[in-house]
């Protein structure tokens, strides 16, 4: 059974710093690209950051480039977010993915998605 299980979600100040982890398990996590999504309610899902399974490119949305940070332990089959200089507009729902065969199309797409951990950056 394919599993991501994200933790690490909380409430934190504007400014201030997180580091979402995800644990992969039943599926080849080589094969896979990782990386996240992230979701305000009533808005669509938008891709954050992710690793191609390709070449391991790494991809970020334009809203947090130079701010968070994407790497991966294939050794444990976990993926982190680390997050840093936190907006409220950062506030979502974020998601674990996992795309098969991914490339750059990582932060578009996904063929697995954990169920979440909600994030609030409050002003």
């Amino acid at each position: 059974e394919v599993q991501l299980v994200e933790s690490g979600g909380t409430l934190v100040q504007a400014g201030g710093s997180l580091r979402l982890s995800c644990a992969a398990s039943g599926f080849t996590f080589d094969d896979y690209a990782i990386g996240w999504f992230r979701q305000v309610p009533g808005k669509e899902r938008r891709g954050v950051s992710c690793i191609s399974s390709t070449d391991g490119v790494i991809h970020y949305a334009d809203s947090v480039k130079g701010r968070f940070t994407i790497s991966s332990d294939k050794a444990e089959s976990t993926v982190y977010l680390q997050m840093d200089s936190l907006e409220p507009e950062d506030t979502a729902v974020y998601y674990c993915s996992a795309l098969k065969g991914g490339d750059y199309d990582c932060l578009f797409g996904f063929s697995y998605l954990g169920k979440g951990t909600q994030v609030t950056v409050s002003s």
